[in-house]
């Protein structure tokens, strides 16, 4: 078993409304090893985004413990929580949120201009990152002139530039069509398989299929945590094309 690298420990997230507090989390516990792939499931209000933002350190809980490799969270500094942003963890969400007048390679390289590389560097980081999602013949295209798969591809790129220990995706394949998504499922499993901790959240159970564990969430609660399949099958296909071919 690898060690634990993602610990929660009575974690609580609440919001005010109004007058009302609503509780997106309630007393999570999860333990995550490394080079787990873990799918977080859920309705809409079941509290699996504000739980993939505690872990991101984008948000920080009201109440409990969120220990990433054994360190207390909120004992970190804004600026070694930046870092850990930057180098330890990589985000994937649905919408891409790629700069349209950038080419891919300029995309990829954002995180670095925060990392202090000199410029042939972040250029060779970017190109490498792009060349292991299959696109190293876009690497100058912009958004426009890529599919939605590319983008996808080109925002998994920048989200493993700086190789990071985890990689967190919100809904990645929410704006793909089927086999398109499961492309990008292929390769966030391929990543996985290289080492890397892979947190998908996600509401569709296929998406969930490629994991090997599930935490289900419910009202803020992590009601169940189910194992799936082995991590070296891969569950799903893409559908036939049933139409008659033309002769």
């Amino acid at each position: 078993m690898q060690p634990v690298v993602i610990q929660t420990q009575g974690l609580c997230r609440e919001f005010s409304v109004g007058a009302q507090v609503v509780h997106a989390l309630r007393d999570v516990d999860l333990r995550i090893h490394r080079g787990e792939f873990i799918a977080i499931m859920g309705p809409s209000g079941s509290g699996k985004s504000t739980c993939m933002h505690v872990l991101g350190c984008l948000d920080t809980p009201t109440a409990g413990k969120y220990l990433l490799d054994g360190e207390v969270v909120s004992d970190f500094e804004p600026d070694d929580l930046a870092r850990i942003r930057r180098n330890k963890i990589g985000f994937v969400f649905q919408s891409f949120n790629l700069m349209a007048n950038a080419s891919a390679q300029a995309n990829v390289e954002l995180p670095l201009l925060y990392s202090g590389d000199p410029r042939a560097v972040r250029s060779e980081k970017a190109k490498n990152a792009l060349g292991r999602v299959g696109l190293s013949d876009r690497m100058h295209h912009r958004p426009t002139q890529l599919s939605g798969g590319q983008m996808q591809r080109v925002a998994i790129a920048r989200a493993i530039v700086n190789q990071p220990d985890i990689v967190l995706a919100d809904e990645p394949t929410g704006a793909l069509d089927t086999a398109t998504g499961l492309e990008i499922l292929d390769l966030l499993k391929e990543l996985n398989g290289q080492g890397m901790t892979v947190i998908v959240v996600t509401h569709e159970m296929e998406v969930a299929g490629y994991a090997e564990r599930v935490l289900k969430f419910r009202d803020g609660r992590l009601l169940a945590e189910n194992q799936v399949v082995d991590k070296d099958s891969s569950p799903l296909t893409a559908p036939a094309d049933t139409r008659a071919s033309t002769p």
